[in-house]
């Protein structure tokens, strides 16, 4: 089972989403059996909010001065978690979303780019990565992978 803590931190998020811990829940609800923690207590949060506030959180833990659409902070590398895997209580980590960042690429399809965005972020506090080629290639077939399952499953019209 997954536990989902969101802040919404920047006022234009409830424009676009009316209740995005519901629809992040069933994002994760509906990932394909390899990603789910069967018997688990999984526990992430999401951090919804503007470019001020990823700049800051992008300088300080990247080095880069400018915002991004997306971070994530894993609490885990790859190869601790496989080993912390086996507990029953698992803290993932960190995702941040600035709004103005993720408007520009998705507001003529809000619902699915934020789906498929979440999906980017989740993807990384499990270790996968785009750092190369052929990480890029393995990390993007697989979050069309997901993607496909979960729209399957999502009526955007009742979220």
């Amino acid at each position: 089972m997954i536990e989902v803590e969101v802040l919404v931190e920047a006022r234009q998020w409830k424009k676009n989403l009316n209740n995005p811990k519901k629809i992040i829940l069933h994002i994760v609800k509906n990932f394909p059996k390899q990603f789910i923690f069967v018997n688990k207590k999984v526990y992430i949060s999401v951090l919804l909010t503007n470019n001020k506030k990823i700049q800051l959180l992008n300088k300080k833990f990247r080095k880069k001065n400018k915002p991004t659409d997306i971070l994530s902070f894993p609490s885990f590398n790859k190869k601790k978690l496989k080993q912390i895997i086996k507990n029953k209580n698992i803290y993932l980590g960190d995702i941040a979303i600035s709004y103005e960042e993720f408007y520009k690429k998705n507001k003529n399809d809000f619902i699915n780019g934020f789906i498929k965005i979440f999906i980017h972020g989740f993807l990384h506090l499990l270790s996968f990565d785009h750092k190369l080629n052929k990480d890029y290639k393995v990390m993007s077939r697989i979050e069309k992978k997901i993607f496909k399952k979960i729209d399957e499953s999502f009526d955007h019209k009742k979220k």
